[in-house]
C-alpha cells in the first residue's frame, strides 16, 4: 500500500503534527514503508504460538492482592496545587 502526499498531510494534521510541504514526500515514503512492514508481518504464521510479555520467559513478581485504606491521603494531597476537605481542587468545568 503506497501513502500519497495528501493523505501523510490528513495523517500529519490528525496527529496535530506540523509538517512543512517539502517534508510530505519524505513522509509519504515512510508511512508507505511501515505499512508495508506490517503488511510483511500479517504474512507471518503464528497459529499456536502463546502471546508473551517478553523474549525471555518468566513469571512476574506478584504481590498479595490487599484492601487497605492507603493511610497517605496527607502524603499525596501534599503534591496538589490546591486541595481542600482531603481532595484535590480543580476548576469548575461544567456549568
Amino acid at each position: 500500500m503506497s501513502i500519497t502526499e495528501n493523505e501523510a498531510r490528513k495523517v500529519a494534521h490528525l496527529a496535530r503534527i506540523r509538517v512543512e510541504d517539502e517534508a510530505l514526500p519524505a513522509l509519504a515514503q515512510e508511512l508507505s514503508s511501515i505499512l508495508q512492514f506490517m503488511e510483511q508481518l500479517n504474512e507471518v504464521d503464528v497459529e499456536g504460538v502463546e502471546p508473551m510479555t517478553g523474549v525471555t520467559p518468566m513469571r512476574l513478581k506478584r504481590r498479595d492482592d490487599v484492601v487497605t485504606t492507603g493511610e497517605m491521603a496527607d502524603k499525596v494531597l501534599s503534591n496538589a496545587p490546591d486541595a481542600r476537605e482531603g481532595f484535590f481542587a480543580v476548576p469548575k468545568v461544567v456549568e
